[in-house]
């Protein structure tokens, strides 16, 4: 199989680096590595680290810097999209290979994050690697059905992704709140999607390089609402989606952890709720915040 990594980025180059250069330590290397990124600065003193690393541009958002990533990989079976702060473990494309290659109705394949920086203060790049030295494999290593891929480890079938013209939705703007479920739902429905506990990584979640809280808190309420409409979210998963996240930044607002804007999120989510009574629930309406 041809195998391309892609790698969506904005703001976080010395990160970068560190994830390029942990690409040397894969069992099997990517066949193409590339970067779609916004502006110079992005992807400062990233050439070289990995050889033949393709380096793209876009308009910023996430969707559309990954639509960019998939149509350039049209000679690839697999791409893997990772996050730009993303450290995967030596044998993750060795692990993901083969399972694509034992199973013709896998479409879309997202790893073991045995560490993600995302639901806490964030790692830095020595604790993530700290923490991959210190990792031992599973006893089972059989890959088990999952809900949708996570975005900041997911690999998919380009045949499914051609043959059905499935696209990142580029109405979920700029951070774009799930819209890694909403394309990897969509795959779903021409085949399996599978958790891979030999596929394993460390997502260290680092805090700079983000958007607002005020528009992320948005499109927490706003996002779950349209693809429920779509069809690709379950109304009762994201319901509870809303809710969950409604009252945590209500709670926490007062006394917030360092590093969530949560007062943020909260304002964002009560501007999703009045456009939602106003009848105006669209994700676009997140770019006038």
């Amino acid at each position: 199989m041809r195998l391309a990594i892609g790698i969506a980025t904005i703001g976080r180059a010395v990160v970068l680096k560190e994830v390029l250069a942990e690409l040397h330590r894969q069992t099997r290397a990517p066949d193409r590595v590339i970067i779609c990124h916004t502006r110079p600065a992005d992807v400062e003193g990233c050439d070289g680290i990995w050889p033949g690393t393709e380096f793209l541009t876009s308009t910023p958002g996430l969707p559309k810097q990954r639509n960019v990533i998939l149509d350039a990989a049209g000679d690839c079976d697999l791409v893997l999209f990772l996050d730009d702060d993303f450290l995967p473990q030596p044998a993750y494309l060795a692990a993901l290979e083969a399972a694509f290659t034992a199973n013709p109705a896998l479409v879309v394949a997202t790893g073991q994050v045995i560490a993600d920086g995302a639901k806490g203060p964030g790692l830095k790049v020595e604790e993530g690697r700290a923490i991959l030295a210190a990792d031992t494999p599973p006893a089972d290593p059989a890959p088990v059905p999952a809900f949708n891929g996570y975005g900041c480890n997911m690999a998919v079938r380009m045949a499914t992704v051609r043959a059905h013209n499935i696209r990142v939705d580029e109405r979920l703007p700029l951070y774009a709140w799930y819209e890694d479920l909403d394309f990897t739902r969509l795959l779903g429905r021409h085949g399996e999607i599978r958790r891979l506990p030999t596929a394993r990584g460390v997502h260290l979640g680092v805090k700079f390089g983000r958007g607002s809280g005020v528009r992320l808190g948005y499109s927490q309420v706003i996002n779950p609402v349209y693809l429920g409409r779509k069809g690709t979210y379950p109304w009762n998963r994201g319901l509870r989606s809303i809710g969950r996240h409604l009252l945590m930044n209500a709670l926490r607002s007062p006394a917030p952890e360092p590093w969530v804007d949560r007062w943020g999120r909260f304002r964002g989510n009560l501007a999703g709720l009045a456009d939602l009574l106003r009848g105006k629930a669209d994700p676009m309406r997140v770019m006038r915040l």
